[in-house]
């Protein structure tokens, strides 16, 4: 008996790999053109913003950052400041002291009453203890210029203008109280306290001829200023005084 040899049907079986390969590569693609138009948007953003930073790295060229909406946006560089001028202002010099009037003095205390300033300067062994504002004789009853020397002292008194001839019921007379009155000459001459012209010392002349300065003042030169000691009277439009 003849064997009869039957062949298998054997049925391939063909793989799908290529349609899987193919879509592979078009994702691939697909990411690689979205990639791409996200940096062109990013390079696109700084100009659509107006907006574009620069680095400047030394040794390397400006480079522009972009700015992406949502993130902080660096700060610009700011300009330097310009010094500030010095200040114009200044502080007002002291008006120097006058010199020192070249007379003696037994007491070691001088006195310079000048009309020009409406001031009183006193030294003592030669350098300055006290400056007073003061008013002295009028245009019309002047303190004559020369020098004068401290005599007695009163606390208080009253000045009586019927002592060198003027009525004190006349229209120029006077009876006055005041304090702390130093006599500077025989005739009728004090430096003496005056409140009554205190918005006049310092500025102008409205005495009789004395030489009025603030209470505190003349209490100063009544506790302090010895018999004998000069007092040198200056620029005055009166007349020259003759002396004790």
């Amino acid at each position: 008996m003849r064997e009869t040899f039957i062949e298998p049907k054997v049925r391939l079986v063909q793989t799908n790999t290529e349609p899987i390969t193919r879509s592979r590569r078009r994702s691939t693609r697909r990411l690689t053109g979205i990639a791409v138009g996200v940096l062109a948007m990013a390079l696109a953003l700084p100009g659509v913003a107006n907006a574009a930073p620069v680095t400047v790295i030394p040794g390397l060229p400006p480079v522009e950052i972009p700015v992406i909406p949502g993130l902080p946006t660096p700060p610009a560089p700011s300009a330097p400041k310009a010094p500030e001028p010095p200040s114009s202002a200044t502080t007002p010099e002291k008006p120097a002291d006058p010199a020192i009037p070249n007379v003696k003095t037994p007491t070691g205390y001088i006195a310079l009453a000048d009309d020009k300033t409406h001031t009183i300067t006193w030294w003592k062994n030669g350098e300055v203890v006290k400056k007073m504002p003061i008013s002295m004789g009028s245009d019309k009853h002047p303190t004559p210029n020369g020098v004068y020397h401290t005599k007695e002292k009163y606390r208080d008194m009253y000045m009586d203008s019927s002592t060198y001839g003027v009525p004190v019921d006349s229209a120029e007379g006077y009876r006055t109280y005041v304090e702390y009155a130093t006599r500077m000459s025989w005739d009728g001459i004090f430096i003496h306290a005056a409140p009554w012209s205190v918005a006049q010392q310092g500025n102008s002349n409205v005495s009789h001829g004395c030489i009025n300065v603030t209470t505190e003042y003349g209490k100063w030169v009544y506790d302090n200023v010895p018999r004998g000691t000069p007092i040198v009277v200056r620029n005055t439009v009166g007349g020259q005084y003759q002396g004790d």
